[in-house]
């Protein structure tokens, strides 16, 4: 069951980021929109209603839920920019994931949220110098401070981990 969870392995902060990870991280980001798109292109109402793991979310919450987390992410980013330390607003994903937009409104909506949040989180990211990724914010869930360099890591592995959730399921659905 652990692999239908944490189908790319659970996230790990590398002991050191360098350049050029840093570019696989963007690019990563970069590419999402278009991969989720097309990871769910075709996909009838009964597919995306389909969890990709027992217990799991549907592939339309999952598509949902990377809209409300990335719109999140790019906020979190501008915050520790142009503030010191700002302290985020965590938020209940599970419960988001419930609400009856997460449950019932077509994906569309998100990819295209998906699609401008990235274009955006990219310009910024590919903008920032290598002091930028110092800064932080405190993320009050963990009790913790986050480096903009930790939370690129982290939402990297964000997109592929979900990415691999859709993929998976269609694989194992032969969709």
């Amino acid at each position: 069951m652990e692999h239908l969870q944490y189908p790319v392995g659970r996230f790990t902060l590398p002991e050191q980021i360098s350049s050029d990870d840093k570019v696989n991280f963007i690019d990563v980001i970069s590419s999402f929109p278009e991969k989720i798109k097309e990871a769910v292109t075709g996909l009838n109402d009964t597919q995306l209603d389909t969890p990709y793991r027992p217990g799991g979310w549907t592939i339309r919450q999952v598509v949902h839920h990377c809209a409300d987390s990335h719109m999140n992410a790019l906020i979190r980013f501008k915050l520790a920019l142009t503030e010191n330390n700002p302290v985020i607003t965590p938020y209940l994903q599970d419960k988001w994931a419930e609400l009856s937009d997460s449950k019932s409104l077509p994906v569309e909506s998100s990819l295209r949220t998906i699609e401008g949040i990235h274009a955006r989180w990219t310009t910024l990211l590919q903008s920032m110098q290598a002091d930028d990724y110092k800064k932080a914010y405190f993320h009050p869930e963990k009790q913790r401070t986050v480096t903009l360099e930790e939370a690129l890591a982290s939402y990297s592995w964000h997109c592929r981990h979900h990415l691999a959730h859709i993929l998976n399921c269609r694989k194992t659905n032969n969709w």
